[in-house]
């Protein structure tokens, strides 16, 4: 191929190289991914039955809420932790 026949930019300028593709994850990344997913979604679990188990008590220690509330909190990272193994593997 001569120099004449390469394709120019309209300044100029020689063309650039495509951007480099980003590194694929592997299956057994994924497969950890939802299985720790999976595990992170117990906590969950255990944070909703005890929590409408406190929506029958009348009085309610703000400790056990909290704890509710992590355990929830815990489970949602779970969630994103299955969402992002499932959308990058596609």
């Amino acid at each position: 191929m001569s120099d004449d026949d390469r394709p120019i930019n309209p300044d100029g300028s020689p063309p650039s190289l495509p951007p480099p593709l980003p590194p694929q994850r592997g299956g057994c990344a994924t497969a950890f991914m939802v299985l720790f997913g999976l595990i992170l979604l117990l906590p969950g679990l255990c944070a909703l039955l005890f929590g409408f188990g406190v929506l029958s008590e009348s009085k309610t220690d703000p400790s056990i809420l909290f704890l509710i509330l992590l355990g929830l909190a815990v489970c949602f990272a779970g969630v994103m932790l299955i969402r992002a193994a499932i959308k990058g593997s596609s």
